[in-house]
């Protein structure tokens, strides 16, 4: 098992409310809590930058293919109106 690191952060106190009684509520420590909600945030985050990144290298790229945002919007409602 790895060794834990120590993090101190400040929180309104609703919020160090909601996280007594999820942990209490859960048979959880509040460390652990903090661990799934933090890790879950850092998942999505990672996943939408790493996504942004990816989308703006082949924007940037000589043969990117642009759509026109009328032609979007058009394919869009068609679609929706089905």
């Amino acid at each position: 098992m790895l060794k834990a690191a120590s993090v101190t952060v400040r929180v309104k106190p609703t919020t160090k409310k909601r996280l007594d009684v999820l942990a209490h509520a859960t048979r959880r420590s509040k460390s652990y809590v903090i661990e799934e909600a933090l890790e879950l945030y850092l998942d999505v985050n990672e996943w939408q930058i790493d996504g942004i990144t990816k989308a703006l290298a082949e924007a940037d790229r000589p043969d990117a293919v642009f759509v026109d945002h009328d032609e979007v919007l058009a394919n869009w409602e068609a679609k929706v109106a089905r």
